[in-house]
């Protein structure tokens, strides 16, 4: 009988501890700080590269640090402490590489509106500078009053005045084509640097989305790369 009530005994108090080490195993992981933000393109770039090699860091730990647990006699506890101060870290660096991608992204986008915004505003500046200045044809100089002439020389200085008139009006309508020549063209440099602007913009986002993907090729192994907002 008294055997078998500390038999009894035993066993209660053996399921007891099962019992809270079961409660103490669920008890909720403190929340982590967020991460505090970025303040320039530096900073952020410099958060990345740390990223990197933290994490590199904590897989050399957590590979010492499993060794270490097949010596051990509770060895299943043993890796998941080490599973879990693992997984904690990597969190922690996770929102790190989150913060510092996406204050980079927004500043190429900030960028690039500001570019677009620049070039819009020099190229409605000078279309309110031709507007207010349309190009115009140099008048033609005033003739000296004509000479006395003889009646016989009448025709013949007639005809030569149709002559200069006519030379005149070609002249003119030339350096009138020439003028809207030249607005046209400087319209077209216009929309040229305003696509080379877009352009140039374009081309550092995507050296920005390769950087990243290479970034995201050095994360550790069997670690999916964090999303980017």
């Amino acid at each position: 009988m008294k055997k078998t009530t500390m038999l009894l005994r035993t066993t209660a108090a053996a399921a007891c501890a099962i019992l809270l080490a079961a409660c103490a195993g669920n008890e909720l992981a403190p929340v982590e700080p967020p991460p505090a933000p970025s303040t320039s393109p530096a900073q952020a770039e410099e958060r990345l590269a740390g990223v990197a090699r933290e994490r590199a860091a904590i897989e050399a730990r957590y590979a010492a640090r499993e060794a270490v647990c097949y010596d051990k006699f509770f060895v299943n506890r043993c890796l998941d402490e080490a599973r879990e101060d693992r997984r904690a870290e990597l969190v922690t660096q996770n929102a790190i590489e989150i913060e510092a991608a996406h204050y980079l992204r927004r500043k190429k986008v900030e960028e690039r509106d500001q570019a677009i915004a620049e070039a819009e505003a020099a190229y409605q500046k000078e279309e309110a500078a031709l507007a207010a200045n349309p190009p115009v044809a140099k008048p033609a100089p005033a003739s000296a009053p004509p000479p006395r002439i003889k009646p016989g020389e009448a025709r013949a200085r007639g005809d030569e005045r149709a002559q200069e008139g006519a030379a005149r009006a070609e002249k003119s309508a030339a350096e009138r084509a020439a003028n809207v020549a030249a607005y046209e063209e400087r319209r077209r440099k216009s929309e040229l640097r305003q696509k080379e602007v877009a352009r140039r913009v374009a081309e550092r986002e995507a050296k920005a989305a390769q950087r990243a993907a290479e970034q995201a090729k050095k994360t550790a192994p069997g670690q999916p790369a964090p999303a980017i907002d």
